[in-house]
């Protein structure tokens, strides 16, 4: 358990940032999945309690079974790389590795889309206040 606490750090899931020659910085972002297992049975064999009889308890008599109980267990980690997170250029940009989604590029765009907007409306305003100081 203390190798796998060890494995899965804050540093693990979010890597070690990397800066770039022209200023930008790259995180990488990671998914961490572990499991456990254990299992075991008790197999039954011949018990022989003729040891113990006339004696004091000792380790024999306690368990007189000739197959004891049997038991394993195992534990696994997977570290897979999800994203990267860019920061530079006045902006903060998530670019999954996977194949990006409709809605995922949906969002993306939602930025641009209302910076378009709104210099559209600017220039609307604009057009408009100039129409009305020539009419006047």
């Amino acid at each position: 358990m203390e190798s796998i606490k060890q494995m899965v750090d804050v540093n693990t899931i979010v890597g070690d940032p990397v800066q770039t020659p022209d200023g930008y910085v790259i995180i990488p972002i990671s998914k961490v999945s572990f499991g456990l297992a254990a299992g075991g049975g008790e197999y039954g064999g011949n018990v022989d309690f003729s040891e113990c009889k006339d004696k004091q308890a000792d380790e024999k008599c306690i368990t007189p079974v000739k197959y004891p109980f049997a038991g394993g267990s195992g534990a696994g980690v997977s570290i897979s790389p999800v994203a990267f997170m860019v920061v530079g250029g006045g902006t903060i940009q998530l670019m999954p590795i996977e194949n990006n989604t409709v809605m995922e590029k949906l969002v993306n765009l939602i930025p641009d889309v209302m910076n378009k907007i709104n210099s559209i409306v600017n220039k609307k305003m604009d057009e408009t206040k100039n129409t009305e100081s020539m009419d006047s």
